[in-house]
């Protein structure tokens, strides 16, 4: 990839939290619990999803740049929002966990030699990830969601409304 790709990337990266932010911030919090089904996630949860995904890419960037060739654990999403209970955490909480975890991992991508991009971890169900490969999950990751908070916003406002008779 090229320099100019690569440093692109890096900001959206490093933009996240502050993108995460400006989404919430126009979505209101009393519809944050609303599922637009039982199978899916809220915005709440997902904001939690958001937070352990960044704890599991602080290691998983660190691991690439400090012990290439390393495995990586993986885990299951969803067993992680039923058993750990992503309904009763608080969101704030970790909103800011998460923006000190990327603030973190920004700071060290901005600066890495050339040669460090293509080191890699093990992924036991991905094979070798680079970390141009993981900047490219990760970068987009965010994103994604906010695209699916949106969803869900428009879902819960044009859910029908009971009729007051």
């Amino acid at each position: 990839m090229s320099n100019m790709g690569r440093k692109q990337k890096v900001e959206r990266y490093g933009n996240a939290h502050h993108e995460l932010s400006e989404t919430l911030g126009n979505i209101p919090r009393e519809m944050w619990l609303y599922k637009p089904s039982p199978n899916q996630w809220s915005i709440h949860e997902i904001i939690i999803h958001l937070a352990d995904s960044e704890a599991n890419g602080y290691i998983r960037i660190r691991k690439a740049i400090a012990e290439p060739g390393t495995s990586i654990m993986v885990y299951n999403q969803e067993i992680w929002a039923s058993r750990l209970g992503y309904i009763k955490q608080s969101p704030d909480e970790l909103l800011e966990l998460f923006k000190w975890l990327r603030a973190s991992s920004y700071a060290i991508l901005r600066s890495l030699p050339e040669p460090v991009w293509q080191q890699a971890i093990l992924h036991p169900e991905r094979g070798n990830l680079t970390l141009e490969q993981l900047l490219d999950i990760y970068a987009n990751h965010v994103p994604k969601h906010i695209n699916q908070m949106k969803r869900i916003y428009e879902q819960w406002r044009l859910r029908p409304q009971p009729q007051n008779i």
